[in-house]
């Protein structure tokens, strides 16, 4: 009796392990003071023109981000986001980037700024589509693709220092919503 205890109090310690280990990795479910830790940005910072704006909201219990406003191309613009600055980077160990989305039937980008991307047009980007339904998006490190030739190939997970949700690349009107968003 006294061993099958033991057993089970190991298997809960390394359960609790696993469980606070995925938990470090978190980046955001959107329901403790998002508004605080994520800031929204348009291609207006370089002369663009795009608009819109990130709005925290909640439906049935289900915090979430919304980003939504029009992506422009005129005068060399073309992205609006809502980003967040890591305090902690994620552990050497995480693969990649987890998401659970919903939105309009564009494509949206996830972009990831390392301490290798120091100039502010540099960034890691991976795409996902989006539907009317929630759906989990998992994003790969090897799919993010590197914006110029200075970068690295693959972001290093333990280098991220932010990530950003993307309306990018194109005119369109944009309408995204984001209830989790962390690494894997």
């Amino acid at each position: 009796m006294r061993g099958n205890f033991a057993g089970l109090v190991s298997g809960l310690v390394i359960i609790g392990s696993i469980m606070a280990q995925a938990d470090e990795n978190l980046a955001e479910d959107f329901s403790k003071s998002p508004e605080t830790s994520w800031d929204y940005v348009a291609d207006t910072v370089m002369g663009g023109v795009s608009s819109g704006q990130v709005q925290f909201r909640s439906e049935r219990d289900v915090a979430f981000a919304r980003l939504t406003g029009t992506v422009s191309t005129k005068n060399n613009g073309g992205f609006i986001q809502f980003r967040r600055k890591l305090s902690d980077r994620p552990d050497e160990g995480v693969s990649g980037v987890r998401l659970l989305v919903r939105g309009n039937g564009e494509q949206y980008f996830v972009h990831l700024r390392t301490r290798g991307t120091v100039l502010p047009w540099q960034y890691y980007q991976a795409a996902f589509a989006t539907s009317d339904n929630w759906t989990e998006v998992w994003l790969p490190l090897p799919g993010f693709k590197a914006s110029g030739a200075m970068l690295r190939a693959i972001p290093v997970a333990d280098e991220i220092t932010s990530v950003g949700v993307v309306a990018y690349g194109r005119d369109h009107e944009a309408r995204v919503d984001v209830s989790e968003i962390g690494f894997y």
